[in-house]
């Protein structure tokens, strides 16, 4: 179900304008699910996914580990190999996808900056 959502959700940034630049990108331990360009700037994208009804809304195991170590790897993302051509002042979102499927459909929910890193 995994794999199904992340294609759903990079189908769905395609379809607005995102260029994907990577999808599962990983850095030992590590990844992102998908990292696309768009006119406003890069997203690291996490994508979450569930058969609905579900116990627990798929947005809610975002946990703040979870967005420490999304912030740990779009860091290593920026000083790889990957970044080259990318322009040196650009814009950074971290978003989140969440996709519920029910019977033969899906419900694809897009939450565009859905955090921003808080440094202490």
């Amino acid at each position: 179900m995994g794999r199904r959502g992340e294609d759903e959700a990079a189908e769905y940034l395609a379809g607005t304008g995102h260029t994907i630049l990577e999808r599962n990108w990983r850095n030992g331990r590590y990844e992102i699910d998908i990292i696309t360009l768009a006119e406003d700037g890069l997203h690291f994208v996490e994508v979450k996914s569930r058969n609905v009804p579900s116990a627990a809304a798929p947005e809610d195991n975002i946990t703040a580990a979870k967005r420490r170590s999304l912030v740990l790897a779009a860091e290593r993302f920026l000083h790889s190999a990957s970044r080259k051509g990318l322009p040196g002042d650009i814009e950074i979102f971290f978003d989140v996808i969440t996709v519920g499927f029910a019977g033969g459909g899906r419900e694809l929910n897009y939450y565009p900056g859905a955090f921003t890193p808080i440094y202490v």
